[in-house]
């Protein structure tokens, strides 16, 4: 018989404002250890120490899990955030993204996409031809979840990103939801920065691109980033919202590492 499998999720907040999240997949011998590695995570963030941490345990049946294949990894080097935010406007063109509805993405990332002004929880949804903002509610967003990594394709992982100085937490987790994303359907495009303010690399993602870094794509400091999913006009969004939070997903391949490249090019 089959062992069972358990997603755990945590989500840390300071005074209702969301500081960070982790998911992953685990049978129930490996749970203790992750809940104290979560609660850690929630304690000691560049943002602050949370006075809220909530871990959810859920069950999965193992025959509703999508196994998935990481996309090949590269890294754009850019010289400034004006330089590495034009190659990413570049990258989601080429990927059949409207300009206009990219750049209005960006520039609402850039200024806080919460009614509030702050991050949002998720992610935002954007019709890749007219860029408007599709998703019910501006302060949650979408929320990408049931996710996680196979051990043995982990060590793999870890074996690429260590030489080039990637392997830490921030880069493989953002390699597992990017892979989740890419493969939504109606999904054209990714792109994502962090909102954490030591950290100001974000991507573009696309089956079409794979998964493209950039080491700038927001000042140091700056607190306010997030996700945009580029959508193609008409897609059926209840089905697309469903999959990106209910469907569970364990990637268990390695995509290459390609070589560097520069931009200008």
């Amino acid at each position: 018989m089959e062992k069972p499998l358990y997603s755990i999720r945590m989500r840390s907040s300071r005074s209702e404002r969301h500081i960070s999240g982790a998911e992953r997949l685990a049978q129930p011998e490996g749970l203790d250890a992750l809940a104290a590695e979560m609660v850690r995570r929630a304690l000691q963030h560049d943002k602050g120490q949370a006075d809220k941490i909530v871990l959810t345990l859920e069950q999965i049946d193992p025959s509703e899990i999508v196994h998935l294949s990481l996309p090949d990894i590269r890294t754009v080097q850019a010289t400034s955030v004006d330089q590495g935010r034009a190659a990413a406007l570049s990258l989601l063109a080429a990927a059949g993204v409207n300009a206009d509805a990219a750049l209005n993405a960006m520039d609402i990332m850039s200024h806080g996409a919460a009614p509030d002004g702050d991050s949002m929880r998720g992610a935002m949804l954007i019709d890749a031809n007219s860029g408007r903002r599709l998703e019910n509610d501006r302060y949650r967003g979408v929320r990408v979840s049931r996710m996680d990594l196979d051990s043995s394709a982990e060590i793999l992982l870890k074996n690429v990103l260590e030489p080039a100085g990637l392997d830490n937490t921030h880069v493989r987790d953002a390699l597992v939801l990017a892979t989740k994303v890419m493969h939504a359907p109606g999904v054209m495009a990714e792109l994502c920065w962090s909102d954490d303010p030591g950290y100001t690399a974000g991507y573009v993602a696309a089956s079409s691109l794979g998964y493209v870094r950039f080491p700038m794509l927001k000042p140091l400091g700056e607190i306010r980033g997030g996700r945009s999913f580029f959508v193609t006009p008409g897609a059926d969004l209840p089905r697309l919202v469903r999959y990106l939070e209910r469907q569970t997903v364990l990637v268990d391949r390695v995509g290459r590492f390609l070589p560097d490249e520069r931009w200008p090019q």
